[in-house]
């Protein structure tokens, strides 16, 4: 005969065993965007930056700008595993995606052409 005690230890550790598959995944996405940064850093230069912003739906996007001006985006499940994989990978996080960090951007041809596309009826997106 079970008691209620031996019922609640039962669920109390199935919760406990929930949490710790998810905290593994977690820190396994977290460990994946470290190195997603750091091969960024490292084919640009040598070093990084980046920002980050809430997209929604608890996601943050990473923005990263090489040292030598190229840029890319990485998404995060969570804001604090966008901020734990950018500080294991040893970037410097700035507040705003403006000003110093977005004069360090450089576009190329690619982009100029779909902003000119976009703005004057070029080609669409889809």
């Amino acid at each position: 005969m079970l008691f209620m005690a031996d019922i609640q230890q039962a669920e109390e550790q199935a919760e406990a065993a929930a949490g710790t598959a998810a905290d593994k995944r977690a820190g396994r996405r977290t460990a994946k965007l470290t190195k997603q940064i750091r091969a960024f850093a490292d084919s640009h230069g040598g070093s990084a930056e980046g920002q980050l912003a809430h997209l929604g739906r608890g996601r943050t996007r990473i923005a990263l700008v090489g040292a030598n001006g190229e840029w890319g985006n990485l998404v995060a499940d969570s804001f604090d595993s966008a901020k734990d994989a950018a500080a294991a990978a040893g970037i410097t996080l700035q507040d705003d995606f403006d000003g110093d960090l977005a004069a360090k951007v450089r576009t190329g041809p690619y982009e100029w052409s779909r902003m000119a596309g976009i703005q004057v009826g070029g080609p669409s997106n889809g």
